[in-house]
């Protein structure tokens, strides 16, 4: 039966601007596109089709594989049921009631849902005709919806378990006006031409071979000096900040991550153990266990804290093929991993410095804007809630002493305390997860280390975990791009081709070449014979941030023009002018 609104009930305006106002458009759409898809596919089972983050997707369960064509082919089917302008009615009824609807209607995964279901009455909404299962709410008719974009297919399980069947996945979004369809779609464009997998390949950065292994990184000998000149910033920096660096092994005993809590909490991201002289071994997920066993290696005083350890410790993880990204989610990477061992009175003081630090590496790299969170105490954790509270509080004061807005973020902490977690924004305005802060009262217990204070006393240091770039393979990607592959001077691979018009200036090209490489500049000369605007053109594509072409006329003045890979020229140099130019941007980081 259809409820009717009463006299005692409220009712509350939604916009498309808000969050809520943009779920409803977009589950609706959702519900058309299922709608469309019945109609001229029958025999497809529905899943779910919930609204996400920019649009929405429905899950379906079918024999025939959905193709491009099919996708133009519902996307018309659903311009002809708005344009039908029919209205979502809801219709509350029993559990009971509604799982005989939906089995009679041979909808094996909506009766599953609904099975699950503990609430007496469920609603269902229609649409000329079409029922579906839902909590909605959903827009007042199907003519709402302005402008919707079907986007793509994927394979997807149901329920995200992958021992249940493979279902078909179609993404799509939609919008109250064409123009922010539009406008989106060319946001989808222009993260296409930056898809860092894409670009990976065409500038010779890195690779994931299959025969190696899935989520496994090869970086190729471009992507290697950009990564060196990453490593040795973040080296050179952390001895200037007073951290000490460390090196640690790839495993260790399992018995070393029991203690740590790793396997009680942490468990399906690990591998299997190995068997190592009748004793079981694990390849690390984490590099904590290590930091702290060097700490315990020696007696430690008051007066030797703050102790800040520092490593790009390379760490393995067990993700699923299916949520593999190119450098963004993979199975081995290496961490920008610290650890600090502090007494309670050092603990803002210490958070402090790491922001400082935290911000000024991410400005560094050219990320200028960032939210911020706080993450508070999950549902499973260890600890005391006193110590929970007392690091939660320690890290909320360090926030609002730095005067830096931050959202909290309910129950998001890890097992072993509550953490600062900062999403850099990149140029396209989208957040990445980075640079990450947190307190733990744990492992010091579970590790027994201790430091001697001013009394005279065995007392328990505070451990401060801490990243500042996260992963270096994700970080990488993000950089890759949020410069769409035309790396800063400072990071390009190349810094400047020296390139030759003809044979006989090949010797005077070789003497700048000479020059700029003795200084440091990571320059490359192309003297082959092939013609000057093919040379031009190649590192232009390389994205090589300057050239230098040497003909007749820079041989008879030692006059040199630099070509910036926008198009323009810089000039003229000379050979000891152009090298302090170099130097200059290089030295400035731009």
């Amino acid at each position: 039966m259809v409820k009717q609104a009463t006299d005692t009930d409220t009712f509350e305006a939604v916009t498309f601007d808000s969050e809520a106002g943009r779920d409803i458009y977009r589950h609706s759409t959702s519900h058309v596109m299922a709608h469309a898809v019945k109609k001229l596919f029958p025999t497809a089972k529905l899943a779910i089709g919930p609204s996400i983050h920019d649009g929405f997707y429905y899950d379906f369960d079918m024999e025939k594989a959905f193709t491009p064509e099919d996708l133009i082919a519902i996307e018309k089917e659903m311009q002809k049921l708005i344009k039908k302008d029919s209205p979502f009615v809801r219709k509350d009824m029993s559990r009971d009631e509604a799982l005989r609807l939906f089995k009679d209607m041979g909808d094996i995964y909506k009766v599953e849902l609904l099975n699950e279901i503990t609430d007496d009455n469920v609603s269902v909404y229609e649409e000329d005709g079409f029922l579906d299962l839902c909590r909605g709410p959903h827009l007042v008719s199907t003519g709402k919806i302005a402008a919707f974009k079907l986007l793509s297919i994927a394979g997807a399980y149901w329920r995200g378990n992958e021992k249940n069947k493979m279902l078909q996945r179609i993404y799509g979004t939609s919008f109250n006006n064409p123009g922010e369809l539009k406008e989106y779609l060319d946001l989808l464009e222009e993260i296409k031409k930056r898809d860092h997998r894409r670009l990976g390949k065409e500038l010779d950065l890195f690779s994931i071979n299959d025969e190696i292994g899935s989520g496994l990184v090869l970086w190729h000998p471009n992507g290697a000096v950009i990564r060196k000149t990453i490593e040795d910033l973040w080296r050179d920096e952390h001895i200037k900040a007073n951290y000490k660096l460390l090196y640690t092994p790839h495993i260790a005993r399992l018995e070393l991550w029991n203690r740590s809590g790793h396997l009680d909490y942490y468990k399906e991201n690990m591998y299997s153990p190995m068997e190592i002289e009748g004793v079981d071994y694990e390849l690390k997920p984490m590099n904590c266990p290590f930091h702290l066993a060097i700490y315990k290696s020696s007696l430690r005083s008051y007066r030797d804290l703050p102790i800040r350890y520092a490593e790009l410790g390379t760490v393995y993880r067990f993700e699923r093929s299916g949520v593999l990204h190119g450098l963004m989610r993979v199975r081995g990477f290496t961490q920008d991993d610290a650890h600090i061992f502090c007494t309670d009175d050092q603990i803002e003081d210490e958070i402090l410095k790491i922001l400082d630090f935290t911000i000024f590496i991410l400005k560094t790299f050219g990320f200028e804007k960032y939210d911020i969170y706080l993450s508070t105490r999950p549902e499973k954790f260890v600890g005391t809630e006193e110590h929970w509270q007392r690091s939660t509080e320690a890290l909320k004061k360090a926030l609002e002493t730095k005067g830096l807005e931050f959202m909290v973020d309910p129950g998001e902490g890890v097992f072993y305390g509550p953490k600062i977690d900062i999403k850099v924004k990149d140029s396209l305005g989208r957040a990445w997860q980075c640079s990450t802060i947190q307190l733990d009262f744990n492992n010091p217990e579970r590790f027994d280390i201790s430091y001697r204070g001013a009394d005279g006393r065995e007392h328990r240091p505070i451990m401060i975990h801490r990243a500042l770039m996260g992963s270096l393979e994700r970080f990488f990607g993000i950089l890759i791009e949020h410069y769409a592959g035309a790396f800063p001077v400072w990071l390009a691979p190349v810094q400047i081709s020296v390139l030759t018009i003809a044979e006989r200036h090949s010797e005077y090209a070789g003497e700048i070449f000479a020059k700029l490489k003795q200084k440091g500049i990571r320059a490359e000369l192309d003297s082959d014979s092939e013609k000057i605007g093919n040379k031009i053109r190649k590192s232009s594509i390389r994205k090589i941030p300057f050239s230098v072409i040497i003909g007749d006329k820079e041989i008879a003045e030692n006059s040199l023009m630099v070509r910036v890979r926008s198009g323009e020229n810089l000039g003229p140099f000379d050979q000891d002018g152009l090298i302090s130019f170099l130097e200059e941007k290089i030295n400035s980081r731009e």
